[in-house]
């Protein structure tokens, strides 16, 4: 066996990189909407300090749903 057959072999199996180039790419959007969402909970704890309870459940949730999208994004890297 050659030398770049190896290489070419080795490429195959790791996907040549671009799956950690793929969820880094698919990590960006979750990052921003967790800021969003945390931001916006903030505001809203800060107008309204007697609802904090209801917020910050309601923010955990968006913060959820929100790193599905990156955890997605971790499965889609390793499958394509």
């Amino acid at each position: 066996m050659s030398l770049t057959y190896l290489a070419q072999e080795a490429q195959e199996i790791t996907g040549g990189g671009y799956g950690a180039i793929g969820y880094g790419l698919a990590a960006i959007g979750p990052g921003i909407g967790v800021g969003i969402v945390v931001g916006k909970a903030i505001e809203g704890i800060a107008r309204q300090p007697e609802l904090a309870g209801q917020i910050r459940t309601n923010m955990f949730l968006g913060i959820a749903f929100t790193e599905a999208l990156a955890l997605i994004g971790l499965v889609a890297g390793f499958i394509f």
